[in-house]
């Protein structure tokens, strides 16, 4: 059985990708705003993976929203959560399993126990979060094994959080996304399998 996984190119999706791979067979998705978003250090790390993977775009004019909500709410949390919950509504339509890198510790994206029970009634999917129970420590711990794995701070990696089209959005249109973004916000790219693995 197929299952389809939320895909950042991070060590958090990397894992659970590896993880449920002993049980489907995983096809690792990342979406985009824009189809003509390119996402080359993303399509590499899914290489490093050795899982199949696919770009998949949002409706035109969702960008629009996601930028529009941030600014009204002063936060992204409430569009990334939006964002997160229209991508695994997609993945529905696809799939029979869906999947993401959702850990124990995170805050956004998350979704609440009665979202999951509706996608899942609504769509006839299971979805499955394979880090819920594991915190931040362990996931590196245990990526690294098998994984190079570079960090940097949004935005100066160039991996598939949607921050880097929502702020360059911004930047369009005049506003300056600085105050609306928390600071020292850490995120990972997988660069390639170590040796031996």
């Amino acid at each position: 059985m197929k299952a389809g996984v939320l895909y950042s190119g991070g060590k958090d999706s990397t894992l659970a990708a590896v993880l449920l791979a002993r049980d489907y067979e995983v096809e690792l998705i990342t979406f985009v705003f824009d189809s003509c978003h390119a996402v080359p250090s993303i399509e590499a790390a899914a290489k490093a993976t050795g899982f199949p993977w696919k770009k998949h775009t949002f409706a035109p004019g969702f960008l629009d929203e996601v930028v529009n909500r941030i600014v009204d709410d002063g936060h992204p949390a409430d569009a990334i959560n939006e964002i997160h919950r229209r991508s695994l509504c997609a993945l529905a339509q696809e799939y029979e399993v869906v999947a993401d890198g959702t850990r124990r510790d995170d805050r956004v994206p998350m979704r609440t126990s009665s979202e999951v029970q509706s996608l899942e009634m609504k769509y006839g999917v299971s979805y499955v979060r394979p880090l819920l129970g594991i915190g931040k420590k362990e996931i590196i711990r245990l990526c690294e094994r098998s994984f190079e794995i570079a960090y940097g701070e949004t935005g100066t990696i160039p991996n598939g959080d949607f921050e880097s089209e929502i702020r360059a959005e911004m930047v369009r249109r005049g506003i300056d996304y600085v105050p609306l973004f928390p600071k020292n916000h850490e995120q990972s790219l997988i660069l390639r399998k170590k040796n031996g693995d």
